[in-house]
């Protein structure tokens, strides 16, 4: 290294940050700790002639490990677990005069008391937690080894060497790339900090490459398919350059916590050249739009590729890519989709919209959002950073929302810790608990400055948690985690201790007007058909002896899923007249030409309804999204669904508009069965329909699935997939 470059504090001696894995710095192949007397050749004592790593598919390391789906010809052990290896000397290895070790090594400046140099001595016996070598065969010139790895080892690429001991120094082998050994978290031991003690949760949260994602409307829940793609060939290495990217130490990617921390940070590109700049603007015409992804392989692979951000990315984009690093490093995770999630700009812990006097939203004021939806992860880990009882599920987020420590980024976050309000610990537990737990608080803003808090509606955030099923593509429900049941002594005691803790301010209720009011509103939407009119019915019920007037606005926007409104496409002001004990009915059209010309990328409609009981000036407020049908893109196969043989895929798609669509991409992809390809089609007119076909080779088998998607200027977030049973070739 050079003088000039050479990290200096006065006084002090430092070694340079290793924080690269793909740097290398080669040990010396020769160590004399003298010089050699004439007559002596190094060659005649023990020299190593060759390595055998024993890493193909159905080879005992990779199998045992389960590592046998990556699609990569390097040897992949998990920590913790013992492998073999097989070393060719020159002659026959003698136990009583010969002395060698492995020795595993990472990054620039390898030092043994930061894990970075890793010398792996013979023993007779194996010892659980420590690394050791232990011969269990030794057949003519070869010696084969049972290697054990500490279970707190560093995660990443590791160099192997071998070092054989003589009267004038070391002896070492050469670099050799064939050699190089992967080390991965390991879910099934018991001693590593992501152990995982359920089976069909580690196939699931560990080993299956496809996922589903559950987005829409709390009322009208949509899924959709995503390739996590962990095993594709280069998305390993693709993971890896992600924390080379961040410059995270090498001696801190053995921790979990660290790991997903900055992850969480790396995947989004806000403010550290990270995997994916996210836009909510629904201008992408300077990369892909959100909707378009099938899957997390095309992302990874371009970004390392590149070496920039990709374009673009929103919460369930994030969410799956992120979900492909914690995987493919053997970190068990999942996607989590949260229905109506608070974003609390000013950390009140309560989520305030503020209405004009005649009841209309006053935008200026309400800062704060409430999303139709939001997805982030969950990563399984201890937490020996907490009190005893916070490990298990941490809700890990890189949507980048708020600033962390600097940085954009969110978790690990104890979700059990979220539950009981004990969010004083690390971290970004209070941003998480007013996600999933915060009061939607609805305020009068009056003329001469003051503020009124009209209606507290306790139960609306956080109203459902989900999750993928474990073995199957169902839904699961999730909320109990987070949260006690509402209005539950425990769920009032998990309140006050996050109080306690500073998270929520006491609300201002001064002049607040009576909760229970003698009339009630409630209102539905017609399931509604992209392009097709529909209705919307609002209910007024009395339940007092007392005629009442009501004068009613409704508003209809055209709103991000994040809950931000865009364009106002509808608004009715009505009067209603309500009888002693009755309800009345009004139903309004909302008509497609409408609404058509301004759709937002996920055709999500968002109605605001503000009453005023003119009688006694009571106001009710009611809110409700709806995300319109969209057509699907029909996939379908023919020839054998074998491995190895061709198969031909039809992707097909009808235009359901009355108007052309222009720059019309489709994905597809299938993880095992086709690699990521897209194809543009100019135009597809009204009622017209497109095909394309092509040719693949399965090279997996089993379940599999087929994932692809449309996009256009004025249509998207339109999916189509296919369950496949992949068999396996018939063996001669």
């Amino acid at each position: 290294m050079s003088e000039t470059s050479r990290t200096t504090f006065g006084g002090r001696r430092a070694v340079p940050p290793n924080n690269s894995n793909a740097a290398e710095n080669d040990p010396p192949t020769v160590e004399l700790q003298g010089p050699v007397p004439r007559g002596v050749n190094l060659q005649d004592y023990l020299n190593v002639t060759n390595v055998h790593l024993f890493k193909e598919r159905w080879d005992t390391n990779k199998v045992d490990h389960h590592t046998d789906k990556y699609a990569s010809n390097k040897l992949i052990v998990r920590r913790g677990q013992s492998f073999y290896i097989q070393i060719d000397f020159n002659r026959p290895y003698d136990p009583t005069r010969d002395l060698f070790r492995v020795e595993y090594v990472i990054g620039l400046y390898p030092q043994e008391n930061k894990g970075t140099y890793i010398p792996v001595p013979v023993v007779s016996e194996l010892q659980s937690g420590k690394w050791g070598a232990k011969v269990v065969m030794r057949e003519d010139r070869s010696v084969r080894l049972s290697i054990q790895s500490s279970p707190e080892c560093i995660v990443g690429k590791f160099r192997m060497y071998v070092a054989v001991w003589t009267p004038y120094g070391i002896i070492r082998t050469s670099r050799n790339p064939e050699t190089d050994t992967y080390i991965l978290f390991n879910p099934w031991c018991e001693e590593d900090a992501v152990y995982l003690d359920n089976a069909k949760e580690r196939e699931e949260y560990v080993l299956n490459d496809i996922g589903v994602i559950f987005y829409g409307d709390f009322s009208d829940i949509k899924s959709r398919s995503w390739s996590y793609g962990q095993f594709e060939d280069g998305i390993l290495d693709a993971c890896l350059y992600v924390m080379d990217r961040a410059k995270m130490d090498l001696s801190g990617r053995g921790n979990p916590i660290k790991v997903s921390r900055v992850g969480s940070a790396m995947v989004n590109a806000r403010d550290d050249e990270g995997v994916l700049i996210g836009s909510w603007d629904n201008i992408y015409a300077y990369g892909v739009p959100p909707s378009a992804w099938t899957g997390s392989v095309d992302i990874l692979l371009e970004y390392h590729s590149s070496e920039n951000p990709v374009r673009y990315g929103q919460c369930w984009v994030f969410a799956g890519v992120f979900n492909t690093f914690l995987r493919c490093l053997g970190i068990p995770a999942r996607i989590v989709t949260n229905y109506f999630s608070a974003h609390d700009n000013n950390a009140n812990l309560q989520t305030d919209i503020f209405l004009e006097e005649d009841g209309n939203v006053n935008s200026k004021l309400t800062k704060d959002s409430v999303w139709n939806y939001h997805c982030w992860n969950e990563a399984w880990m201890t937490r020996p950073d907490l009190p005893v009882g916070f490990g298990g599920w941490q809700v890990v987020d890189s949507t980048p929302q708020e600033n962390s420590d600097g940085m954009y980024r969110c978790g690990p976050a104890s979700v059990q810790a979220i539950k009981h309000g004990h969010i004083c610990f690390q971290f970004d537990a209070p941003f998480v608990f007013a996600e999933v737990n915060s009061d939607l608080v609805y305020i009068t803003a009056k003329k001469d400055g003051t503020h009124v808090v009209e209606t507290v509606d306790s139960t609306h955030i956080g109203k459902l948690i989900v999750t993928k099923q474990v073995g199957g593509d169902g839904i699961e429900d999730i909320t109990d985690t987070y949260k006690f049941q509402e209005g539950k002594e425990e769920e009032r005691l998990a309140l006050e201790t996050a109080l306690m803790y500073g998270a929520k301010k006491p609300l201002k209720t001064e002049g607040v007007i009576k909760l229970r009011s003698d009339v009630d509103m409630d209102f539905e939407v017609e399931n509604a058909v992209l392009g097709n009119d529909f209705k919307l019915t609002i209910t007024f019920r009395n339940k007092s002896p007392t005629r009442y007037t009501i004068s009613a606005y409704l508003s209809g926007n055209i709103t991000f899923y994040t809950g931000v409104s865009a364009a106002e496409f509808k608004n009715e002001t009505f009067n209603v007249t309500l009888e002693p004990l009755s309800f009345k009915k009004k139903e309004v059209l909302i008509r497609a030409g409408e609404y058509m010309g301004q759709l937002l990328e996920q055709a999500s409609l968002h109605f605001f309804v503000t009453a005023r009981v003119n009688e006694t000036r009571d106001v009710l407020a009611k809110q409700k999204s709806t995300v319109l049908t969209i057509p699907k893109v029909i996939i379908k196969v023919r020839g054998a669904k074998v491995v190895g043989s061709d198969m031909i895929v039809t992707v097909e798609f009808t235009n359901p508009l009355k108007e052309t669509l222009q720059n019309v991409w489709i994905r597809l992809e299938g993880p095992g069965v086709i690699k990521p390809k897209r194809k543009m089609f100019p135009e597809i007119r009204p009622n017209s329909t497109v095909q394309w076909e092509e040719v693949c080779r399965p090279w997996v088998s089993g379940p599999r699935k087929l994932i692809a998607s449309m996009t256009s200027d004025s249509l998207r977030h339109v999916y189509g997939e296919l369950d496949l049973q992949i068999q396996r070739r018939p063996s001669v």
